[in-house]
This record gives C-alpha cells, sequence and structure tokens, in this order.
C-alpha cells in the first residue's frame, strides 16, 4: 500500500509540529485523518492527488486536530465520505455526514483495506486503522515517538481504558507503526512498555504525594509536574486526574467532594 505523509500545518503546545495526515491513493484516495483545515494542508493535499479526487476520509476520533478539517475537506471534495467511530455530542461539532465505523469494520482504502480497531482511553471514540496484509498500523493518538499521551480525564479519557489500548496493540505486534504526531515509530514493543513503566511510576508519585497531604488535583500537579510550562498546566491536570480515577476502581485512592486520600 503507497502511503504518503501531508502535514497538517497546525503546531502548537499541544499538536508539537503538528498533525500527520496519510493520503492512501489507488482505486479508493483515502485520506487517514483530517487535521484542522489550513489551506497549505488542503494544497499539499490536491497535489499529492494529481488528477484523481479524494474518495474517502477516515478519521481516528473527535479532537479538533483530527476532526475539524473534515468541513474544509468535504468543500473542496464533495463526492468524499467521512467515516469514524460515533461520539455523538462531539461528532455534531462538524459539519459533515459521518458514516458509523465499529470495532472490526474492513474499510476499503487505496488499493488496499483497513481493520477497524477501537482503541479508547485518549478519546471514547478512538481508533486505529490497521493493515494486516502489511502489517501497518495508523496510532492516530495512541503512541507518540519520542512524548507519552494525554489521558483527558474530564473530556472522555480514561486511564484504564487507555492501558488496554496499549497492550491489546503490544500483543497485535504491528511491523510498521505511523502515529498522528512526531516520526514514525520504530519499535513499537518498546514504547509501549516505557509508556506502561511511566504510568506506573506516576500512581506511586500520586499516591506518595497524597500521603504526604496534597489532597487537590490542583496540588498534586505542583508536586508531580514542578516545572512544567503554564501552558500545558491544564494537560497535567487532566493526567493527574486520570490516575486518580484509576487508582479510585482499583481502591487505592478515595474521593471526598473535590479532596484525595490515599487508601
Amino acid at each position: 500500500m503507497k502511503i504518503t505523509r501531508i502535514a497538517g500545518f497546525n503546531p502548537g503546545p499541544y499538536t508539537g509540529a503538528g498533525n500527520n495526515t496519510y493520503l492512501l491513493p489507488g482505486r479508493e484516495p483515502a485520506l487517514i485523518d483530517a487535521a484542522t483545515g489550513e489551506s497549505r494542508h488542503l494544497a499539499a493535499l490536491d497535489e499529492a492527488l494529481g488528477n484523481a479526487s479524494l474518495s474517502r476520509v477516515l478519521v481516528t476520533h473527535a479532537h479538533p486536530d483530527h476532526a475539524s478539517g473534515a468541513v474544509g475537506l468535504a468543500a473542496r471534495w464533495m463526492d468524499a465520505s467521512f467515516f469514524k467511530l460515533p461520539w455523538p455530542e462531539r461528532d455534531r461539532e462538524y459539519r459533515v455526514a459521518w458514516r458509523p465505523l465499529a470495532e472490526g469494520d474492513i474499510v476499503d482504502v487505496g488499493d488496499g483495506a483497513l481493520r477497524v480497531l477501537h482503541t479508547p482511553g485518549h478519546a471514547p471514540d478512538h481508533v486505529c486503522f490497521f493493515d494486516e496484509a502489511e502489517g501497518t498500523l495508523f496510532c492516530g493518538d495512541l503512541l507518540i515517538q519520542g512524548g507519552t499521551v494525554v489521558v483527558p480525564a474530564s473530556y472522555g479519557g480514561s486511564l484504564t481504558d487507555y492501558l488496554a489500548s496499549l497492550a491489546r496493540v503490544r500483543e497485535l505486534r504491528p511491523a510498521r507503526v505511523l502515529p498522528a504526531h512526531g516520526p514514525e515509530i520504530d519499535d513499537v514493543t518498546a514504547l509501549i512498555d516505557q509508556y506502561v513503566a511511566h504510568r506506573g511510576r506516576r500512581d506511586d508519585e500520586i499516591l506518595s504525594a497524597l500521603r504526604r497531604g496534597h489532597t487537590t488535583q490542583a496540588a498534586i500537579v505542583e508536586v508531580v509536574y514542578p516545572h512544567l510550562a503554564a501552558e500545558l498546566r491544564g494537560a497535567a491536570g487532566e493526567s493527574v486526574l486520570a490516575h486518580l480515577h484509576k487508582l479510585e476502581a482499583e481502591g487505592a485512592a478515595r474521593r471526598h467532594n473535590a479532596m484525595w486520600q490515599a487508601v
């Protein structure tokens, strides 16, 4: 399967250098993720398509840097179809006619096909797309080489689900992993093992903070992320909350109103 990476041209504190989208040319020219509708993204996609027309857009999840560009794509390629796993309250923010995906669906793209793998955690509707013939996984925001993934607990994120999704991909052992941010992942097993170890250490740090009397989400952020840039503190707070929810479910922490304590 031929794959052309097309930059989303949307750098920022949460997107790094910006999103990766992936064009799969062929009988059914398809794009993985929609980016944000930047004119340079649309121009680069138009150039990569050549004389072909975009047939399908497959979106990994409804976060704006992955889905909001669907509106501009639909205006430029009016016959294109748009696919994603439903998250109704978020999907309606983007005025396109979404076609629903489900776990295990097979979608024809380019000159091949991709299987839909539901991998929630970063978002409840998050999916990866797997080329079973060649072992290539389009992993969306499940993994990032050289960084970690935010689990936004206040916006549908679940650390328990995220760790289960990591375990699923680790067992799958894809030959090639193409993320929505950053470079191609060269050793997916090692990266997942690093992620799991990191989350385990973060659990320990948060429990330690609770035992030392830091009982609010904001106080824990100050202890666990002491030198974090101001623009990233919101994401850090979401990560701490995701860990607290996981620890609560495991019986290691409990909450009373906005106060937390170790058990």
